[in-house]
């Protein structure tokens, strides 16, 4: 079982250890030698580095924020601005249909309950309109096994309907929402309600579809795979259709002889004969490598599901790519091709791009958009260019496109692509041609390879050796382009402790005492332009990161660095996934894991409740937008 005091990337790494090829105090020296570099981020919150950035009395405009920052926080609570009211929508385990009871806070149910309540973990997530029907999509990552069989003496699973609970809470839960006047509300029993599970039949589409390395005994067509599941954050296309993206897919595999060795290929992403304790190969035989070792290539791929049509079949898209998808962010280039920006979220991966060959023109079929196109890795350079890198079999020596796009990591290895400090959530600014990644941390950069044996050189976008506190990088395509091969980049912000350090880990200008924050992972622009941000850090509040409390989100000004926080979370939580009502009047926000590790929390329930990931409605008590 694994250890829940470990990070999945920390288990991944337990597992499978990367090669040490540098020595980390030379990389240190090297990287506190480039004072220049640095000096030129830390001046001017990062924007100074290249043409077309922040000013240096650019903070000292108007504020366009509506609400005073609120103080960090330990406590076991949601914590908004004053004017504004939080209001919890929906939680895990909470009935879809009018006849499945609530959530029974002894047993935690059961795996048919789970089946129709909402799921665990929740992630990114939008809302659809159809018709006069609102439609809520949500991604539920994964489950806490300490909470999910926290009522089991000794906290693991006491039969099979216990494991398959724990992956029934895993997928997507679509819900329809109305409101009131007064409050949001789950419509019970709508057709739209559903759960995509880790057992819903999928389409596998694209260049990669039917490939041997997808065809397994239950598939041998290598087209039809079952389920999806570590889902994290996501996106929407023109057309109206929700992406999910599959994250950490490689946790839930193992083998009954805990001896098996996994291939290269498999091991580049982390699958080994050990899980993450769910168990899931006890139960169904194909999350076991030693008999079905091509069932992990079936996982990590952006999915493709219609809210509005529940019985369409979600499609796996491999022309985008299989790695350890964090989000998509689409848009439209110039021409009106589908640009789709995706980071692969392990330390010393990639930022990648997939552009469509066609063009998107509305009421057309749109398959082939998803599934014609080349996919790109992004090359930094120090002196504030890049470059995408088109992963073809002519660029990168792989004998098929198929290969290409299955083994994308491989291919981005072979192009010699930028790594990255676990590239995250992409955001694309509704009022400008730009985008922010952001790169969550990175305590190896500098002092071990990546998965591939590629090694994290200090500089470019990833300026700090051993960097807990992770960073938001830029990007300008060339001409205002998506499709465009180059782009300029800048480090928007560092995170860092000011009131710890007074060196590069203090972080940006743009961050103050008042304002501090680590790790930053989810983004999303309001119809304003206004950056929001969302954090999962370290929330211990000592050491390198005292003072800086629970997870949070905050807001940001791109067009003068400001950045002032908005909310803080219960204890032990994740602040991710955001989207608005279709009036803008409602912030929905989702709160992951409290209480994750075992930490005394109760929320959203109170005492002697059990811990429960949510959503929650987040208005303005003068009825006014929120973004």
């Amino acid at each position: 079982m694994k250890d829940h005091n470990l990070s999945f990337d920390d288990f991944d790494e337990l597992v499978n250890p990367k090669p040490e090829t540098c020595e980390f105090d030379a990389v240190v020296e090297r990287a506190l030698s480039r004072r220049g570099f640095l000096g030129g981020v830390l001046a001017f919150g990062g924007a100074a580095m290249i043409g077309g950035g922040l000013a240096p009395t650019a903070q000292a405009a108007a504020s366009r924020f509506t609400f005073e920052g609120v103080p960090t926080s330990t406590a076991d609570a949601l914590i908004v601005p004053e004017g504004y009211k939080a209001e919890v929508l929906i939680r895990w385990g909470d009935p879809m249909t009018s006849d499945t009871p609530e959530f029974d806070h002894e047993t935690r149910g059961t795996a048919e309950s789970q089946k129709v309540t909402f799921g665990d973990n929740t992630d990114g997530m939008h809302v659809f309109q159809s018709g006069e029907h609102v439609i809520l999509a949500v991604n539920n990552e994964y489950t806490n096994i300490e909470v999910l069989w926290g009522n089991r003496p000794d906290g693991k699973p006491a039969n099979d309907d216990d494991i398959w609970k724990g992956m029934y809470a895993h997928g997507l839960s679509f819900v329809e929402i109305a409101f009131d006047g007064e409050r949001w509300s789950v419509v019970k029993d709508s057709p739209f309600n559903r759960r995509v599970t880790p057992a819903t039949e999928m389409e596998i589409t694209g260049p990669a579809a039917g490939h041997d390395w997808l065809k397994t005994a239950a598939d041998p067509t290598g087209t039809k795979s079952l389920g999806t599941w570590n889902n994290c954050g996501s996106s929407t296309t023109p057309w109206g259709t929700y992406l999910t993206c599959e994250e950490n897919f490689n946790g839930y595999f193992s083998a009954a002889d805990e001896a098996h060795e996994p291939d290269a290929g498999l091991k580049r992403y982390g699958v080994s004969a050990k899980d993450w304790g769910y168990g899931w190969a006890k139960v169904d035989e194909r999350f076991d490598i030693s008999k079905h070792p091509h069932e992990p290539n079936r996982a990590g791929w952006i999915v493709e599901v219609d809210p509005a049509d529940p019985a369409a079949t979600p499609k796996k898209r491999t022309a985008l790519g299989r790695f350890k998808h964090e989000n998509a962010e689409t848009v439209l280039s110039r021409a009106g091709r589908v640009v789709t920006y995706l980071g692969d979220d392990e330390r010393g991966e990639y930022l990648y791009r997939y552009v469509s060959n066609g063009v998107y023109a509305p009421g057309a079929d749109t398959d082939a958009l998803m599934n014609e196109g080349v996919l790109y890795a992004a090359k930094f350079n120090d002196d504030g260019t890049g470059t995408w890198l088109a992963l073809t079999p002519e660029t990168t020596g792989m004998p098929s496109l198929a290969e290409v796009l299955i083994h994308a990591r491989y291919a981005g290895d072979k192009v010699g692509a930028t790594t990255m400090d676990r590239p995250e959530w992409v955001a694309s600014n509704p009022r400008a041609p730009e985008v922010y990644v952001s790169l969550t941390n990175n305590r190896n950069r500098g002092a071990k390879a990546n998965a591939g044996g590629v090694e994290q050189t200090v500089g470019g976008p990833n300026p700090r050796a051993k960097n807990n506190y992770g960073q938001i990088v830029r990007l300008f395509p060339a001409e205002g382009d998506h499709a465009a091969e180059g782009f300029r980049w800048d480090l928007f912000v560092m995170a860092g402790n000011p009131t710890v350090h007074s060196d590069a880990y203090a972080g940006s200008a743009n961050v103050t005492a008042e304002n501090m924050f680590n790790s930053p992972d989810g983004l999303a622009f309001d119809s304003t332009g206004l950056l929001w941000i969302q954090t999962d850090g370290n929330y211990k509040n000592e050491g390198d990161f005292a003072g800086q409390g629970n997870n949070q989100m905050l807001a940001a000004d791109p067009a003068t660095g400001e950045i002032r926080r908005f909310l803080t979370g219960p204890v032990a939580c994740e602040i991710t996934g955001l989207c608005w009502s279709p009036d803008r009047r409602t912030m929905f926000v989702g709160v992951q894991h409290p209480g994750e590790d075992n930490t005394a929390s109760t929320w959203p329930g109170g005492p002697g409740t059990t811990p429960r990931s949510a959503i929650v409605a987040v208005t303005r008590t003068d009825g006014e937008l929120v973004g």
